[in-house]
């Protein structure tokens, strides 16, 4: 089994952290949404949001994710529904599944002409990293989900819960992974699947490989997003801009097969979140992962790109991104950017836009929009 070649010794000693871990709405407020959380009628039952299936039929266009048009999606954080189909994601439709919409969203050039944007970085070139990638960096897998233009995927990562040390059931990822922005609504089926393809056999592979290995941990449906309102109201999947610097969200997920057990104990680790880290021309390295899905990759291997960030400014009075040299493409969306900090592996933004040459990728800088975002989430299930 070939070993990945690590550029940086800070990059090694970032994925030594989890080596050995065998087990395991206004612009200024969070916006979310779920059917679970509705008002409970007499009966003790919940009140369907609209749009949600309440039919056979109805739940066959749901599931195949249904209309072309996103008008007739739901939008609203009220009105967000991610009801459980047992077996919707079997390993066959999970290696079916497309790129993000963007990286879903593509900067429409290489450079910036604001104030505080960095030279643009050299490309750096994805390394592969190492397997059985429970082994070495457990919190990352893929969310899967259904837009209108069919099954697409994103990257993510388990993050710790202040609300339940040691047993989150939180995921970090891109606003865009969940909800398409200004011009449409919420995804549908999202799931998230950690150490996706934990062997990192080639996709066309996947469907004769053993499901435990596909799924290690199981499949885990969102019950309740946090997203930005700059992103649902500035965001776009056509072009970068102001919304990239609040592209960012949080899931709440649930196993598939019913399991008591919390997705941290399932897994075993989860990575912090540094809000307010320094600004990106003051850190000095960091490693982003993911699983790129567009050529050259076909999205069964994770990958990695250790590299010094710099800052990029999409649209004049929002906060400077993050952006690195890296040749990762679609798929990568929402992956995880971490440091070392204090001897833990520690989050400190994710993939949202990328060069169109894929010769980089920008991520959000975490502030106070972030923490508002996450907070929220951890606070509705801090008594559950």
């Amino acid at each position: 089994m070939p070993s990945i070649r690590r550029s940086t010794a800070a990059a090694a000693a970032l994925v030594a952290l989890l080596a050995g871990t065998v087990t395991a709405c206004g612009p200024d407020e969070a916006v979310g949404g779920a059917a679970a959380d509705q008002k409970d009628r007499a009966d003790g039952g919940f009140k369907l949001p609209s749009g949600a299936p309440t039919s056979l039929d109805d739940l066959k266009k749901w599931k195949d994710g249904g209309w072309q048009d996103w008008d007739k999606w739901a939008r609203d954080a009220k009105d967000f529904a991610n009801p459980v189909i047992k077996d919707h994601w079997k390993s066959d439709r999970l290696a079916k599944a497309k790129t993000s919409p963007e990286i879903g969203v593509k900067a429409t050039g290489t450079g910036s002409e604001f104030e505080g944007t960095d030279p643009e970085p050299q490309p750096v070139t994805a390394e592969q990293v190492a397997r059985p990638y429970h082994q070495h960096m457990a919190p990352v897998g893929k969310i899967f989900f259904d837009s209108p233009k069919g099954p697409m995927v994103c990257s993510g990562t388990i993050v710790e819960d202040p609300a339940h040390p040691g047993k989150s059931n939180l995921v970090w990822t891109a606003g865009h992974c969940v909800h398409s922005g200004k011009q449409g609504g919420w995804m549908r089926n999202i799931v998230f699947v950690p150490s996706y393809n934990d062997n990192g056999v080639p996709m066309n592979q996947v469907n004769n490989t053993p499901s435990q290995q596909v799924t290690p941990y199981g499949r885990f449906w969102a019950d309740w997003i946090t997203t930005s309102g700059e992103w649902i109201n500035m965001g776009s999947e056509k072009s970068g801009n102001g919304g990239s610097a609040y592209d960012f969200a949080v899931l709440h997920v649930k196993p598939e097969n019913g399991s008591g057990k919390s997705l941290q104990e399932t897994v075993g680790n989860a990575a912090r979140v540094w809000f307010g880290a320094p600004a990106a021309n003051q850190i000095g390295s960091l490693d982003a992962f993911g699983y790129p899905a567009a050529p050259p990759y076909d999205g069964a291997r994770m990958m990695n790109c250790p590299a010094r960030p710099g800052r990029l400014v999409m649209q004049q009075g929002t906060p400077a991104m993050n952006r690195i040299g890296c040749t990762m493409t679609g798929g990568t969306s929402g992956g995880g950017w971490f440091v070392n900090r204090g001897g833990k592996l520690t989050l400190v933004s994710n993939t949202s836009i990328s060069s169109n040459a894929h010769t980089w990728l920008a991520g959000p800088h975490l502030g106070p929009e972030a923490q508002r975002v996450f907070a929220d989430i951890s606070q509705k299930f801090a008594n559950r």
